[in-house]
């Protein structure tokens, strides 16, 4: 396929707002788990909270749309100069020539959560002012992002559980290879509500400390919340402009926040092998027929790829049927980490969150390491980091898997 350039990127999880936040705490091998505070969930687990979210208040005129995920949306928006960003494109492309494709798993959920605790207690009507629509519906997220950016194109939401955020890419390069757009918003929003929380639980898939992916004793996942964003287009900037917040200082070293290099998406790849409605297939089969893909529309082979973004959930079966695609694919020489107990796993946007995660390294020279993770688990055989290093990245793959065997394999990798 042909390489879709990345011109702008944001990203927002418990690690922080922004590149510069995310970038710090990946290099100080930092973990923004904390002890459950949500309160409409109180159970004993920890998770991936974004601070500010109740601060945020959303323009008067999309105030329908007012709910804790579309909240997260506009936190993340404008962060790192992303709105600003699209505006400059939206001026090249004009507003009907770009897409807005976005990734949730349970979009404005927790404002319905609200309004059935509100509900009539002799008819059971939900209360007047409950925006069904601009809060829960699963088009409600792209619907506010478009009309908060301004823009006139295409706009749907992909819900297909853990790879929904990561699956935006694939459509967007199809809708851009195929002339239906210039350019691309893509990325993925996720927040914290009762019914993951409480769904996750029921499912004993929650474990009552920090996660710990591919640990001999990790014993379930740390729900988390968050947000990324991505501006595609199909003609690279020629020099794109230094972004605010270069420089910044963080933890007394100097981080040096513009591209070295412009980065691009080259290649992703699909499967859906629906082996169980909630367990991978145990031998990875499907997780490895995306990354064969992602590599077959890149046009390289796995010794090409520097470093991969686990989807590393911290679960016994995923963790392991992930090691086993893997080694299928690559062997068991290529670094790989898993990002999940640093953010916790934010669900239908992990996939923007660690493709944000997955450019930062590519543009910084990281691999970031597994946080919290003890020791490897002997019945893994991949090259799992487990504290972050530095060196020369050129290509690196991220990984997203869904219930039911959805999975997403995208390549990202610098343009000469």
């Amino acid at each position: 396929m042909t390489p879709i350039s990345i011109t702008h990127y944001t990203l927002t999880s418990a690690l922080g707002h922004g590149k510069a936040a995310t970038l710090a705490a990946l290099q100080a091998d930092r973990s923004g788990l904390r002890p459950n505070d949500f309160a409409d969930a109180p159970l004993e687990t920890y998770i991936g909270r974004v601070d500010g979210i109740d601060e945020i208040s959303l323009p008067r005129d999309l105030a329908g749309f007012d709910c804790r995920n579309n909240r997260l949306a506009q936190l993340c928006l404008e962060l790192d100069g992303f709105a600003a960003a699209v505006a400059g494109a939206r001026e090249r492309h004009g507003p009907k020539r770009i897409a807005v494709i976005l990734g949730t798993s349970t979009s404005g959920i927790l404002e319905t959560e609200h309004a059935y605790r509100r509900r009539d207690p002799a008819s059971g009507a939900l209360p007047d002012g409950f925006h069904y629509a601009e809060t829960q519906s699963m088009h409600s997220a792209a619907e506010f992002v478009r009309r908060y950016l301004a823009l006139g194109g295409p706009a749907f939401v992909i819900s297909t559980a853990c790879s929904s955020s990561a699956k935006v890419f694939a459509s967007a390069s199809r809708l851009i290879q195929s002339g239906l757009c210039d350019a691309a918003v893509v990325g993925g929003v996720d927040s914290l509500c009762s019914m993951t929380l409480y769904g996750f639980n029921a499912l004993q898939l929650v474990s009552s400390q920090p996660c710990r992916p591919c640990d001999p004793e990790r014993n379930g996942i740390s729900i988390g919340e968050g947000a990324g964003f991505f501006l595609l287009e199909k003609h690279p900037l020629p020099n794109p402009l230094p972004l605010a917040g270069e420089g910044a200082m963080a933890g007394g070293d100097l981080i040096n926040l513009a591209p070295f290099a412009p980065l691009a998406l080259l290649g992703y790849g699909e499967s859906s092998d629906a082996y169980h409605m909630s367990t991978p297939h145990p031998e990875g089969l499907g997780a490895a027929l995306a990354m064969e893909q992602a590599l077959s529309r890149a046009g390289l082979n796995p010794q090409q790829v520097d470093y991969i973004n686990m989807h590393g959930t911290s679960s016994r079966s995923n963790d392991s049927a992930e090691d086993k695609g893997m080694q299928r694919v690559f062997g068991t020489g290529t670094p790989c980490s898993s990002t999940k107990g640093a953010t916790g796993h934010t669900l239908g946007a992990a996939g923007a969150v660690e493709a944000a995660i997955a450019c930062l390294s590519l543009e910084h020279g990281i691999i970031p390491g597994t946080c919290n993770t003890q020791t490897l688990d002997p019945e893994l055989g991949s090259a799992i980091q487990l504290q972050h290093s530095s060196r020369k990245l050129r290509r690196v793959m991220s990984n997203s898997f869904g219930f039911g065997g959805n999975n997403c394999s995208l390549i990202f990798g610098t343009q000469p």
